[in-house]
């Protein structure tokens, strides 16, 4: 592999290196699956191709269009359920820290509805 080549996956690798873990579903990570793919031999990527995949991981790691195009307002409160987005943030930081038998009931109480 040439020099440019190995300095473009060198970004990549370092891109992926800095991507945050998963808790929701850690036996399968983002960062070890694009790893594997880059590490096929069979994949010929021009170093301008990897350095422009390289920045696609970087601008999503320091979240440049969310501060490019921030969300406000209405948007984050629908008028059919104003707790939605916020309801659904809290369900997503509980998640990981749930028992067996925390997780079995909240699929029960989904399956049964009482009105």
């Amino acid at each position: 592999m040439s020099r440019q080549a190995l300095r473009g996956q060198h970004h990549i690798l370092r891109a992926l290196s800095q991507w945050p873990k998963d808790t929701i579903r850690p036996e399968i990570q983002f960062q070890t699956v694009l790893q594997k793919r880059f590490d096929q031999p069979k994949l010929a990527l021009s170093e301008e191709e990897q350095l422009r995949q390289a920045n696609a991981l970087y601008s999503l790691l320091d979240n440049r269009y969310k501060k490019k195009y921030p969300i406000t307002g209405s948007l984050l409160q629908p008028k059919s359920n104003p707790t939605y987005f916020t309801d659904l943030l809290k369900e997503l930081e509980e998640a990981p820290t749930r028992s067996y038998f925390e997780r079995l009931l909240l699929r029960v109480k989904g399956l049964v509805r009482l009105q």
